[in-house]
């Protein structure tokens, strides 16, 4: 028998790799996180998330730990003004957030589960087999092998897991850069969500009140072709140029770059390997769409994983993983390159913008692109001929349970599938009893009376995977076989 130092080996200790850690430990899971550095970066890119991620961690109870939190309604598409308002649920996204306070929160949680985290661990080698893989691992102390039965590659734009699997990346080569840096000392005009002029485009931001971040794209400069950072003066110079404007007396904090390379691994998944956030896609980081589409692959992947290790997973589940975010990596490379060619091309993008400026007059357009950056249009499944909300997210929702006040949300915090009878329906219960040694059946009233009803089996990700309008438990118990295998009784 194969003997296994952990169920599955997570290499990336991001935001993807962290959240993963905490899904698979709510579902009993074990779990070694490596990461190469020895300690948490204390520096961020990225300063935010996007509409769905603050659901996806409000689903799981996490929003509490982040304090205050404040959401920009109004934003762009392409540099072009957009009201994200316009559908429900709709921002901009959460902006002021440094991502090491977002690794920060999610280690804690994942940790307080009982994921294990060992940092100075850098994946150098695997071995996959069809019982498991065996993934050779540098540390401190010399290489080192674990066992495990999966192995998810969370480990970033250069991931090791994706090379030593062979899964191509394909997409395109980067054309520009974005340099940037965080500085004290001097005062500039804010500029949230960006400033375009002849010389190219600014962004300014404000952390905390003492610290300023500028993001500064220099229109014909080419990209410098090399991972090191820029220095400041280089900053300072490109920023001077653009806007007019003298940063050189203040006192640099960090620097950094980005450029618009447009990257997605041919697959997500290679055997039992899988592969999530920046190793699965990459592409210029506008609207928050980057540590946002990683949280979403993992929400998605981390709950089949935990079917698939405790054996009642249904015949192509894991396949499931690659079918419904494959399509939104897809989405995401597409949108952020169609908004590079908008915001950053020159003169001879103007046409186009201006086409585009009329077309954004139009409320369907402006509700589909909001839906596409923000993640709330995500469908999985074939939905057109069923409830609205099947293969939909479920939206946070005031319920009564035994007297007491609670939230969908609230619900679904322990990572389990959910059957919601909103209609007190006996034969519905004794439908899902059958398979409730993995799912939650919780019978509710709606907080709001006047609002629709329809009992719902809710995926652990939040999406709605069987909806019965009536109460009628018809086409549930299919619904809980495709998604979660047999019942009990039939084991």
């Amino acid at each position: 028998m194969d003997t296994f130092d952990t169920d599955v080996v997570i290499a990336g200790a991001g935001p993807s790799g962290l959240m993963l850690a905490g899904e698979l430990r709510l579902a009993g899971i074990s779990v070694i996180t490596l990461d190469r550095l020895a300690e948490p970066m204390r520096q961020s890119r990225a300063l935010g998330f996007s509409a769905r991620t603050l659901e996806e961690f409000a689903q799981r109870g996490l929003l509490a730990k982040f304090g205050r939190l404040d959401t920009i309604p109004l934003g762009h598409f392409g540099g072009i003004p957009l009201d994200y308002r316009i559908i429900p649920g709709g921002n901009f996204g959460v902006r002021g957030v440094p991502q090491s306070r977002t690794e920060e929160i999610l280690t804690e949680w994942a940790v307080g589960l009982g994921a294990e985290l060992r940092r100075s661990h850098e994946v150098t080698g695997l071995d996959a087999d069809d019982e498991g893989v065996t993934v050779e691992v540098t540390t401190p102390g010399g290489v080192t092998r674990l066992r495990a039965r999966f192995l998810v590659g969370c480990d970033g734009a250069r991931s090791a897991v994706r090379k030593l699997s062979g899964i191509s990346f394909e997409g395109s080569d980067a054309t520009l850069e974005m340099k940037m840096a965080d500085f004290t000392g001097v005062r500039v005009p804010i500029r949230p969500t960006g400033q375009v002029g002849p010389a190219g485009m600014v962004v300014v931001l404000p952390l905390g009140p003492e610290a300023t971040r500028v993001v500064v794209f220099e229109r014909g400069a080419g990209v410098r072709g090399t991972q090191e950072a820029p220095s400041f003066t280089e900053v300072a110079d490109a920023f001077e140029r653009v806007t007019g404007e003298d940063i050189h007396a203040a006192t640099p904090l960090w620097t950094s770059f980005f450029t618009d390379a447009s990257r997605q691994a041919g697959s997500y998944r290679k055997g039992r390997v899988f592969l999530a956030g920046d190793a699965a896609h990459i592409h210029l980081p506008i609207g928050a769409q980057g540590i946002s589409a990683g949280v979403g692959d993992v929400v998605n992947l981390g709950w089949k994983l935990a079917a698939e290790v405790k054996g009642y997973a249904p015949e192509g589940l894991l396949d499931s993983y690659q079918a419904e975010r494959h399509p939104v990596g897809a989405g995401i490379v597409a949108n952020t390159l169609v908004q590079r060619s908008l915001y950053l091309g020159g003169p001879e993008m103007q046409a186009q913008r201006d086409v585009f400026g009329d077309l954004m007059k139009l409320g369907e357009v402006q509700k589909y692109l909001v839906g596409a950056v923000t993640g709330l249009d995500i469908v999985y499944g074939t939905a057109a001929a069923g409830h609205p909300l099947l293969g939909r997210r479920l939206p946070e929702q005031e319920l009564i349970v035994s007297d007491t006040k609670t939230t969908t949300y609230e619900l679904l915090s322990p990572g389990r599938p959910l059957v919601l009878d909103l209609h007190d329906n006996a034969e519905l219960r004794k439908t899902a009893a059958a398979w409730g040694d993995r799912v939650d059946t919780v019978t509710a009233t709606r907080h709001d009376p006047a609002a629709p009803a329809a009992s719902l089996l809710v995926r652990p990700d939040g999406y709605v995977a069987w909806a019965g309008p009536d109460g009628s438990p018809d086409g549930l118990a299919d619904a809980l076989t495709h998604w979660f295998g047999a019942p009990r009784d039939e084991n």
